[in-house]
């Protein structure tokens, strides 16, 4: 049997490989210590279950409209006005199976074989392969930690081309943690304006977890308004990973072309995380808030031991629960047999000397940082950062 040629541009995630490797070390009882995948570690608050639960009472067990339940809808409006001052209508916003298929929807619905679109690195995994699905060509501009791996104007002007037609980039960023300000997305907007054939699409999943204050939205620029897709969901900012959720806002045009597609992959997201999604955005946010101070914690420990272990350079993320450190200097060593080439053999040296997951960051399109979630709890970094102190001191140059 031969498979469809187009696989052949879809790769695993190595975020997803890494958690199997773990899993495949913890079946045989070693103490693996997984900072590989991106998932909070506190359940979903109590009152968003119990939204749920009353929802399946109230007999919300059917199928729902394909775009999202209307309720649902306008709880999305009134939190993007509330929290982002960003003005949405119903037909401007479509709710789907978790934030990768809205984006998904965006790709598809816009991109066609040879279209460029440009793409910031490091980056989140799954942009790459949703272009080379849809025939496009990947531009890639890399913004070095240096920089806090934030892209500047001018790189984003000598990138552009007349194939260029979308942009994709998230802040809160994964894998950095990097937070664009006003002033960055203002620059980086005056670029865009130049430019009406491009879409941006901007990635805010990890919007509630910003520790350096107000989040910004690229949306919030007139000029830019039809057509900007802001992408968010319910997974990072309230523990609600399993639920499935994610919505995107931004043109009528391109909101009823994603209806289109997804009516014929999976038609509209799960009833009873609608119902509970309604509760989650209309309530108080006191219970993710408290997410993010632990995480917070959590950061300013990971930050700091990183910072102690010689050869270690790291940004200082004000957002997302990740730190993405740059292990270059590393490469070139080796120990009891383990030889360090290159970041992937660094993460495997991690994870079978010191028994702790981490991603490679070739697999963001930044082959000299690995990325770690801290989004675990303060023992479990305590001794992470520990093992891994240990075993990058037993690293020597040949």
């Amino acid at each position: 049997m031969q498979l469809a040629q187009r696989l052949n541009s879809v790769t695993e995630p190595q975020t997803i490989m890494m958690a199997k490797l773990s899993r495949e070390l913890k079946a045989k009882g070693i103490n693996v210590i997984d900072l590989s995948l991106g998932e909070p570690d506190f359940k979903t608050p109590e009152h968003i279950c119990t939204a749920a639960t009353n929802a399946m009472a109230e007999g919300y067990t059917k199928y729902t409209p394909v775009a999202g339940m209307p309720d649902l809808l306008d709880a999305i409006s009134v939190k993007l006005k509330r929290d982002n001052n960003l003005d949405y209508a119903r037909n401007e916003i479509i709710v789907s199976t978790g934030a990768k298929q809205s984006l998904a929807n965006a790709v598809l619905c816009l991109i066609d074989p040879d279209d460029e679109v440009i793409i910031p690195t490091p980056f989140w995994v799954t942009y790459a392969s949703l272009v080379n699905l849809a025939g496009g060509k990947v531009k890639y501009i890399n913004c070095g930690i240096d920089n806090d791996f934030k892209l500047r104007p001018e790189q984003l002007e000598a990138a552009i081309t007349p194939k260029t037609k979308m942009f994709i980039f998230s802040s809160p960023c994964n894998p950095t943690g990097s937070v664009y300000s006003k002033a960055e997305l203002a620059a980086l907007a005056e670029v865009f304006k130049k430019y009406p054939r491009i879409v941006v699409v901007s990635d805010e999943i990890y919007e509630y977890i910003n520790y350096n204050g107000k989040h910004e939205s690229i949306a919030q620029f007139i000029e830019l308004r039809d057509r900007v897709l802001v992408v968010n969901g319910m997974s990072k900012g309230f523990a609600m990973t399993g639920w499935r959720l994610g919505y995107m806002a931004g043109p009528k045009e391109i909101v009823q072309a994603c209806d289109k597609l997804q009516a014929q992959f999976t038609s509209g997201a799960n009833s009873i995380t609608q119902r509970a999604s309604i509760t989650a955005l209309l309530s108080s946010l006191e219970p993710s808030m408290k997410m993010v101070v632990a995480f917070k914690e959590r950061r300013d420990y990971v930050v700091g031991a990183l910072e102690k272990m010689n050869g270690v350079k790291t940004n200082h993320p004000e957002g997302a629960f990740y730190a993405f450190p740059d292990i270059s200097s590393f490469f070139g060593s080796s120990y009891n047999g383990h030889v360090i080439n290159n970041d992937n053999d660094l993460s495997m040296y991690l994870l079978n000397e010191a028994h702790v997951a981490t991603v490679c960051g070739s697999a963001f399109g930044e082959g000299n940082c690995i990325r770690l979630s801290f989004a675990t709890s303060m023992p479990n970094l305590v001794e992470a950062m520990s093992r891994m102190s240990a075993a990058l001191d037993k690293l020597v140059k040949a």
